[in-house]
């Protein structure tokens, strides 16, 4: 059976990814109470205690306008820790699996960004999170890289969660609505995760595509595209479907009337066509996963 490292599975995309995971073989599964992703000796303890075939890097520094104050913690964790990941990737002969961001681009395009496109990150995370993808393409490890976009789930800390905390608080939310991108449920990230590799060989799965040939760079994130306000609005409609359910207005404003520490890209909208070419793997649109997620939600898996 094929041995799985995952790290990062406290996360919003590692917890799924221990569900979706665990079919494809023994599944270890740490998060940050079993290793810090910063202290680069220690993951390099970690990571050799033993023989893996495939690592999963579901870890990241996250918090966009922290990074920008913690610019070494932020890099340690997003371009350091990938990179040692990736040298015991290639000496155990192992896949690595690493998630990228759509923080990576400016935000210029006006369609969606595919894997070509040259990333042209606005700050620390962006920049950060670009440094771990190439430190990994330079690597030879054999790779999938996933870039995602507008990460949410039940657990966590994301946007969705702070959205219905200030419903609960507030008759009206502002939010920022010059800002486009797709929201994306981490299951569906971890579905899609799983249905890729379940096409791959690695360890002891015989049977599969080659990752010399399949390997790389891929977008996974959901279909359509809107602005935080809209995605804002939609989170407040499906939560007052509920008797006595707090129902604020959402009023949109520019970018301009909420500064943050860091730049976000004004468009941000990550093409699928890639990953439904290789692997036949096409998430679904954004409004889609936000109902079944409310649909978990409301079955109090929450």
């Amino acid at each position: 059976m094929s041995r799985i490292l995952l790290l990062g599975a406290g996360g919003q995309v590692g917890f799924e990814l221990r569900r979706t995971l665990s079919p494809l073989g023994s599944l270890t599964a740490l998060g940050r109470q079993h290793v810090d992703l910063a202290d680069a000796d220690a993951l390099r303890v970690c990571v050799c205690a033993d023989r893996y075939d495939l690592i999963v890097n579901a870890a990241a520094f996250t918090a966009v306008d922290r990074a920008e104050q913690e610019p070494e913690t932020a890099r340690a964790i997003n371009a350091q820790a990938p990179a040692i990941l990736a040298e015991a990737a290639v000496r155990q002969k192992a896949v690595l699996v690493h998630f990228s961001t759509d923080y990576v681009f400016d935000g210029r395009a006006r369609r969606p960004y595919v894997e070509e496109d040259v990333p042209t990150p606005l700050g620390v995370y962006g920049h950060t999170k670009r440094e771990g993808d190439r430190a990994i393409e330079a690597s030879g490890a054999r790779h999938l890289i996933f870039r995602t976009s507008w990460v949410y789930g039940n657990r966590g800390r994301n946007f969705l969660l702070t959205i219905l905390r200030l419903a609960r608080e507030r008759p009206e939310l502002k939010v920022v609505d010059d800002q486009i991108g797709a929201p994306t449920w981490s299951r569906m990230i971890a579905e899609a995760t799983a249905a890729v590799l379940a096409q791959c060989r690695f360890g002891s799965r015989g049977v599969g595509r080659d990752m010399e040939e399949v390997g790389g760079l891929y977008n996974v994130a959901a279909g359509g595209q809107t602005s935080w306000a809209g995605f804002a609005a939609s989170i407040v409609e499906h939560a007052g479907t509920s008797p006595g359910a707090p129902r604020p207005r959402v009023t949109p404003i520019p970018t301009s009337e909420y500064p943050l520490p860091a730049a976000r890209p004004a468009y941000s909208v990550l093409s699928q066509e890639k990953l439904d070419r290789v692997f036949g793997v096409r998430l679904p649109g954004w409004a889609q996963s936000l109902e079944d997620c409310f649909a978990e939600r409301s079955q109090g898996f929450a």
